[in-house]
């Protein structure tokens, strides 16, 4: 339930600054800063959108092999594919517990579970990278058709934003290291932890597009009026 208040909440609405709050308060500089995480949601959005779009389109295409639905496909054996769910589910639970601890005057678990959704997050996109071989060694590597193109796409989109992610934890983690005000680390965290929530939900959303057969893709292309 937290991680659907934090996916669904309107940030913008949320906590007004007072009309005197100076331009320089943290209140304002919060709310400066979620009004952008929420922009750039709404653009990152719009992206994926795009790309499900088209893809669904060239799947109607001559050429076009899904790479599940057949037993011998490569992604019709999802146990890799689950292991980095599991690395990413984690990742964004302990965020949430990072963000819970510091609303709760917990600084020292606070600090751990933040560097365990770090660390999860960095093993998911070394997970990634090792699928990435595997489907290479395999004989579908980038250029071998499309579906695999818009894997290596998705898949490339979502960890650059998930690079993005583990870049900016470097703020929460200087507001903890310098033992800063409270509410400046758990407003920090919040960011963060919408952040790992969304990409968790679009990963969750990428996983069940590329695991379906040729037939959902005709259906889903049907359904959207994109049959060839």
């Amino acid at each position: 339930m937290k991680l659907w208040h934090a996916l669904t909440e309107k940030s913008w609405l949320e906590e007004s600054v007072p009309a005197n709050a100076p331009f320089d308060s943290p209140q304002r500089e919060f709310q400066s800063r979620r009004i952008a995480l929420t922009l750039f949601l709404a653009i990152a959005t719009v992206l994926f959108s795009l790309f499900a779009v088209t893809f669904l389109t060239h799947s109607q295409y001559p050429g076009f092999e899904a790479l599940a639905g057949d037993a011998w496909r490569p992604l019709s054996n999802t146990t890799r594919l689950w292991v980095n769910t599991g690395l990413l589910v984690f990742s964004s639970v302990l965020m949430q517990v990072s963000l819970n601890a510091a609303r709760a005057s917990q600084p020292g678990l606070s600090l751990a579970a933040l560097l365990g959704a770090g660390f999860l997050a960095l093993q998911f996109l070394i997970a990634q990278v090792w699928l990435w071989q595997i489907l290479s060694d395999m004989g579908y590597g980038v250029r071998s058709n499309p579906a695999s193109s818009y894997f290596f796409l998705f898949t490339g989109v979502h960890g650059i934003h998930l690079l993005i992610g583990l870049g900016v934890l470097y703020r929460p983690l200087r507001h903890m290291w310098r033992a800063e005000a409270a509410r400046t680390i758990i407003d920090s965290l919040r960011l963060c932890a919408l952040y790992w929530h969304y990409l968790l939900a679009v990963w969750v959303l990428l996983f069940w597009l590329l695991t379906r057969s040729a037939d959902t893709y005709r259906a889903l292309a049907i359904l959207c009026g994109l049959e060839a």
